[in-house]
């Protein structure tokens, strides 16, 4: 019943579990697997942090690429605004 009602309140968990069914057989055997499940699941979906730390670091570089090519944009316009006063 605990693992019912913990699955019911997380669908990221249950829907993990479906897609991994092993798990299905680890928790009837021995519930006291839930943090374990926890783990895995969160390591499946990118919720740890050092992949929430990659994640914004690829987040942050793509920002500064658009922000340089956005700079790039702006001399190229202003040159060839230049001759033509």
């Amino acid at each position: 019943m605990e693992i019912q009602q913990l699955l019911n309140e997380r669908p990221e968990l249950r829907q993990f579990i479906r897609q991994n069914p092993i798990w299905y057989r680890k928790l009837g055997r021995d519930p006291s697997l839930i943090p374990e499940l926890e783990k895995e699941a969160n390591f499946f979906y990118g919720k740890t942090i050092p992949q929430r730390v990659e994640k914004m670091q690829n987040h942050l570089g793509l920002a500064m690429m658009m922000i340089e090519m956005l700079k790039m944009g702006q001399q190229t316009v202003a040159q060839a605004q230049g001759p033509l006063q």
